[in-house]
């Protein structure tokens, strides 16, 4: 196998002619990997999005081959699958407001171009669920939100009408699911890519704690900060820390690691049904 690529949590090998996606138990907030990781991550990421990529195979193809034919020593971690060529966005739906698209929201009144209503607050449910793509930064930069308009630069407007409509059509149908099982999705970031025929198809993870924002429905309020099971428990401590935000990372302490892996493990067996 040969090593083309070491991302913030994945890495990626080619094996002839397929790639084996490789998930760590590396963890990055505003764009930097901590030097801390969090136990059983990068099965817990894996085991998921293969459950996902299963529930909307019907909706979009994807790129798993196998999740057992890969190397023993990334075996529950690592999945086999097709290249593709990645699209150059970074697409994202969101179906509430929080996050960078509040910050966006309360400066200017729209997220990545988008006019939403006047008077929305923390965790709003919007009107409907939009598209909000952004730049893909390499390791240790800052993705940048960008506009539809400027999607339609990078890839021509056919594609870029395709990548908003997959996206919400992913998202749509995922929190129609998690919303059955108690579970609410904030948000996601999905990846798409052109296989060698042409067809858009989904890549790298899917609606998983790392790429979205889960909410338990119980507790859901408006206007506040919701408990999130994701690594938002991270961001929050990160952003506490006295931390600029910038490499090199600070050591995470054990129980904020603790409370992180207790939440992956918890939103997997609710989405899932299936113990850890």
């Amino acid at each position: 196998m040969e090593l083309l690529h070491s991302g913030k949590v994945r890495d990626v090998y080619a094996e002839g002619d397929d790639l084996i996606l490789v998930a760590s138990d590396r963890i990055s907030v505003y764009d930097v990997v901590l030097p801390t990781p969090i136990p059983d991550k990068g099965k817990l990421l894996t085991a998921l999005s293969l459950w996902w990529f299963e529930q909307l195979a019907d909706l979009i193809p994807h790129h798993v081959i196998s999740a057992t034919d890969v190397p023993p020593e990334f075996a529950g971690r690592a999945i086999r699958c097709r290249r593709l060529e990645m699209v150059p966005v970074e697409c994202v739906a969101r179906g509430f407001l929080t996050g960078g698209g509040l910050k966006e929201y309360e400066s200017t009144g729209k997220v990545s171009g988008v006019e939403l209503p006047r008077g929305l607050v923390e965790a709003s449910i919007l009107p409907e669920p939009i598209f909000t793509p952004s730049t893909k930064a390499p390791v240790g930069e800052h993705d940048e939100p960008i506009t539809f308009a400027e999607v339609v630069d990078k890839v021509g407007a056919q594609t870029a009408d395709r990548l908003r409509q997959l996206t919400i059509d992913v998202y749509c149908r995922g929190a129609e699911l998690a919303a059955d099982r108690g579970i609410l999705i904030a948000d996601t970031k999905i990846e798409l890519g052109w296989a060698s025929d042409g067809t858009l198809v989904l890549g790298d993870e899917l609606l998983t704690p790392d790429s979205s924002r889960f909410w338990p429905a119980e507790s859901y309020q408006p206007g506040r900060a919701q408990f999130s099971y994701d690594k938002q428990y991270v961001r929050d401590w990160a952003t506490n820390s006295g931390w600029d935000k910038r490499d090199p990372a600070p050591e995470v302490p054990a129980e904020v690691v603790d409370a992180t892996r207790a939440r992956y493990v918890d939103v997997y067996e609710k989405l899932t049904g299936t113990r850890w």
